[in-house]
């Protein structure tokens, strides 16, 4: 979108929204080359993205996070009593192969060896039969000592060696099932979890209860830096903190656990289970995601569902679908999928890239994303009752928890394709739009699943420890919510300008901005100046500049941009790390959005993403650019190294998709919108 200048905004009608502009020309040799490069890699990029779309319309890349999702499958599978030979060789082929040399599993790709990563892989291999003497497990087992054994592991690493007996229960932290009992105003009522997290912590506060123990095939002696005393004693912090009050609670806790009435604990558990299998998806799954999935299974399974049960029958059935058989033999275990999200930004892509409008790839990947718009209330609606459903989850099956981020870019992927149905197209992105606008924040921002989930108590807990539980607004959610509003001609909106407003006070002071859901400030900025630029702020504004300057300042030597997992954690790494292609797209699409086509420095990235394209169209790409808590789970999505180059060279050469070259896009949804929701007092 370009601003006008008396700072409005222009967008183009979606029958003229077809990326078949004619490409931008330039004078100069250099651009004529660079243009002309860029064009060719376009050509491969896009026959690469065609040949990978499912018939039914969408793609889904691989998704891979780290070997606890491969190790903790197995050890589900071992206390159901279900683990067989064929799967465990395969799990433990591919976490050998994710072994460090110096013994250990990192959570991320040329990231440092993590001890509970180290430790439950180290337990899934010693279920494969490999001897703790064999010098790849002494390796591991001599760094997990080191850094005091299992008793410096997380939370969630100890509860699974607690089911066999390798860690005592009472030494972990107490979440008791009543707590599905707190209403919504009370602090730590399970709405005051994000929506990850509360999904998981319901059915661990049966198992918790339960506190059940099956036989350990070996002992871990191996694993404690002093197996006679595994557990020392910690002093406690400070009372007058906040980690001493909670730890001070967690001690009642555990004196409760003992008094607990047994009527009242049998009713909250069955509650409990109750709101589990209500929130079970159509494919068998919770959430789309695997962690619910499988502490859902054990809970369920100890208040004595048996496994043909049809609940945990499609429970189990639905963590298959989550495993990727490699060529080698080696299954690997995703966390989640994302077909949802991998199929707008696909689109995004393509169109942006100069396929047609009506292209019937992009039909029917429209007609596949309508198919998929959730018309019923779920647990966003707990907060917000009277906002109408109408948004897109990001997996297969997650009708419960749609999403604010993938509303927002499916909206935008939408109105780039000339769909036959009109009608249906208009009616669901004004359900979309509407949906995402009753998802504001009261501070102006948006979160990705809920509205105000800013409670201060949960990470307070010493039971969540395992990253982020609560789900605050970010600045990339809020950019991607900003830009679709602004192409709905919604600019002006007191809405946009609030999420505007929110955006400009979370600048960063050199100029970039946090990513909450990618690495890190680089995607963050990436996702924001777009947006500002789209709802009217000129390429002149300070802000924008500031964002530039930093783009440009952080810019590899080899022209394009990358950024380490450990910005996160460590000042010296924000904007720094091995370029990717996926991160040389996010700065691109920022400097482009800001007028800096002609620039060096665009110039210089997209001539890294021609130069490092591979034969076959795609980009390699092994790093980690995606988050999902920041520092302790990270992901690689494997079609981000596809998407977003094609998406920054498609506007390189074609200019920017929403261009002042006709009327709003969508006066009519603005309108019938802003009224509807102003209505309702969402």
């Amino acid at each position: 979108m370009t601003a006008t200048t008396d700072g409005s905004t222009g967008a183009v009608a979606p029958e003229a929204t077809s990326a078949t502009t004619a490409p931008l020309t330039d004078t100069t040799p250099e651009a004529a080359g660079t243009h002309g490069a860029a064009d060719r890699a376009i050509q491969r990029a896009t026959d690469f993205l065609l040949a990978r779309q499912d018939d039914r319309g969408w793609w889904k890349g691989d998704l891979d996070t780290n070997v606890t999702m491969d190790a903790e499958d197995l050890l589900l599978r071992q206390f159901l009593g279900i683990r067989d030979e064929a799967t465990t060789a395969a799990a433990a082929l591919f976490i050998r192969g994710e072994q460090r040399d110096d013994g250990t599993w990192a959570t991320f790709h040329g990231g440092p060896g993590e001890l509970s990563t180290t430790i439950e892989a180290y337990v899934a291999l010693r279920l494969a039969g490999d001897a703790p003497d064999d010098p790849h497990m002494a390796r591991a087992s001599a760094w997990i000592r080191e850094r005091g054994g299992i008793a410096a592991s997380r939370v969630f690493t100890r509860i699974w060696l607690a089911l066999f007996g390798w860690w005592k229960w009472d030494d972990l932290p107490e979440l008791p099932p009543e707590l599905i009992y707190f209403p919504k105003w009370m602090p730590l009522n399970i709405y005051d979890f994000g929506c990850w997290a509360r999904q998981t912590i319901v059915p661990l506060t049966i198992v918790s209860a339960k506190r059940p123990v099956r036989p350990a095939p070996f002992p871990l002696d191996e694993l404690h830096a002093d197996a006679r005393n595994p557990n020392p004693v910690k002093p406690l912090a400070p009372v007058a903190s906040w980690d001493g009050a909670f730890q001070r609670l967690d001690k009642l806790m555990h004196g409760y656990q003992k008094v607990a009435l047994k009527r009242l604990r049998k009713a909250a558990m069955n509650s409990a289970a109750r709101w589990i299998i209500e929130r079970q998806e159509n494919d068998g799954c919770w959430g789309g995601i695997q962690p619910p999935a499988v502490y859902s299974v054990i809970a369920l399974h100890l208040l004595g569902y048996d496994l043909e049960h049809p609940v945990l029958k499609a429970g189990l059935e639905s963590l298959d679908r989550f495993a990727v058989w490699r060529e080698d033999g080696a299954r690997m275990i995703e966390a989640c999928q994302s077909p949802v999200w991998d199929t707008c930004l696909a689109t995004i892509a393509l169109a942006d890239a100069g396929l047609p409008a009506d292209h019937p790839a992009l039909i029917r990947a429209a007609t596949w994303m309508l198919d998929e718009q959730i018309d019923r209330p779920g647990d966003w609606s707990v907060r917000k009752p009277r906002v109408e459903p109408g948004g897109w989850a990001f997996e297969f099956h997650n009708d419960n928890y749609p999403d604010i981020d993938d509303t927002a870019e499916v909206v935008l992927a939408l109105r780039r394709v000339r769909h036959p149905d009109t009608v249906r197209m208009e009616k669901a992105i004004e359900r979309g739009v509407r949906w995402n606008l009753g998802m504001q924040s009261r501070n102006g921002a948006w979160a990705a699943f809920d509205v105000d989930n800013t409670s201060p108590f949960p990470n307070r807990l010493p039971f969540c420890d395992f990253g982020e539980v609560i789900d605050p607004p970010s600045a990339d959610v809020t950019g991607h919510v900003v830009e679709m509003l602004a192409v709905e001609g919604m600019s002006h909106d007191p809405r946009t300008r609030r999420g505007i407003e929110w955006l400009l006070a979370e600048q960063e002071p050199n100029g970039a901005w946090f990513g909450r859901w990618g690495v890190n400030y680089v995607y963050g900025t990436g996702s924001v100046l777009p947006a500002l630029v789209a709802a009217g702020l000129p390429a002149s504004h300070p802000a924008i500049r500031r964002a530039v300057d930093w783009l440009e300042s952080v810019q590899n030597d080899d022209g394009g941009w990358g950024e380490d997992l450990r910005s996160y954690r460590y000042e010296d790494w924000k904007g720094h790390g091995v370029s990717t292609a996926s991160q040389t797209g996010w700065a691109l699409m920022a400097l482009l959005s800001a007028g800096e086509r002609d620039s060096k420095a665009v110039e210089r990235g997209i001539a890294f993403l021609v130069e490092t394209q591979t034969e076959d169209g795609t980009w390699d790409e092994p790093y980690f650019t995606g988050t999902g808590f920041p520092w302790d789970f990270s992901i690689n999505y494997h079609l981000y190294r596809q998407v977003f180059p094609l998406t920054a060279l498609g506007r390189y050469v074609h200019g920017e998709p929403f261009s002042a070259q006709g009327p709003n896009v969508s006066a009519k949804v603005s309108a019938t919108v802003s009224a509807d929701v102003s209505a309702k007092g969402s």
